[in-house]
């Protein structure tokens, strides 16, 4: 986790970081997570291979707080784009956006309050089961996610070294 210990935080926001924690061991083919507020910011994150047991052989992350910041930076652009372009067609609410590329996939999913569940996973992973564990970390996360959960997760991101 990306997240410092969990010492001092709510039980809710604990029980995110399990929630996250358990979509990136459980889940074959996750390289990392993001969930980023409706006005973007990152509020939990893991690094690849942070906790999967992934070989140490993995490029070093990039960016200024890993692949976890890039991901949560991707995440917030493609909700953004995805929202306008609903609006555009007059299609309702965004549920579900996957961008499949040569070497990976990235998977965003909305959750109730506006933020954004963001996955990068490998290419060969099973997209189906990726999106199954991730409507199970919304439906689980949604009502948690409360205005005092989110303010606590964004200063604990912010007091990451």
């Amino acid at each position: 986790m990306t997240a410092p210990s969990t010492y001092g935080l709510s039980t809710q926001a604990r029980n995110l970081q399990w929630l996250l924690t358990d979509l990136v061991e459980e889940v074959p083919g996750v390289n990392s997570v993001a969930v980023v507020s409706s006005d973007g910011l990152l509020l939990l994150s893991s690094d690849p291979g942070a906790g999967a047991g992934e070989p140490e052989t993995k490029p070093k992350a990039k960016g200024p707080r890993g692949a976890s910041a890039d991901l949560a930076t991707i995440v917030s652009g493609l909700g953004s784009l995805t929202t306008g372009a609903a609006a555009l067609m007059d299609s309702g609410a965004v549920k579900q956006t996957m961008v499949a590329m040569e070497h990976g996939s990235v998977f965003v999913m909305a959750i109730s309050d506006g933020s954004l569940l963001g996955v990068h996973a490998t290419p060969d992973c099973d997209m189906s089961v990726v999106a199954y564990h991730m409507a199970l970390f919304v439906g689980r996360a949604g009502h948690v996610l409360t205005p005092e959960v989110r303010s606590e997760l964004r200063q604990s991101m912010e007091n990451t070294p």
